[in-house]
């Protein structure tokens, strides 16, 4: 009888292989880089325009709740493909579970409007 833990033996070291190439690369890309500093090169620099200001400044926190209420709805288009190419197969209960998913996004929807997520000033 074979033991298990060997079957797990070639994963485990493509693990160590590929961490270990990683790091002597690193290792030697930094040993035999150059080595030339200068206020120039150590000097921001962002799509050819010049750094202006402090990079520090708060922006609105309205962006990321954008970007988090877009990933939220992608994610449920995400799993309404399934059930629309399957859409015959699952009949009327599958018909009623996508209803209730989607009733469910539909109330944190209505939450996020009323609480003006949306809105900007």
């Amino acid at each position: 009888m074979q033991n298990p833990v060997l079957d797990f033996l070639p994963i485990v070291l493509t693990f160590i292989v590929a961490a270990g190439f990683v790091v002597l690369v690193m290792f030697v890309t930094h040993w035999l880089g150059p080595k030339r500093r200068s206020k120039v090169k150590n000097d921001v620099f962002e799509c050819g325009i010049e750094a202006q200001g402090n990079a520090r400044i708060p922006f609105s926190v309205k962006y990321f709740l954008v970007a988090i209420l877009f990933v939220l709805f992608d994610v449920e288009v995400i799993f309404m493909y399934p059930w629309a190419v399957n859409f015959k197969e699952l009949g009327i209960r599958g018909f009623i579970e996508m209803g209730l998913f989607i009733a469910f996004f539909m109330v944190g929807f209505y939450y996020i409007m009323k609480k003006g997520a949306l809105k900007w000033e």
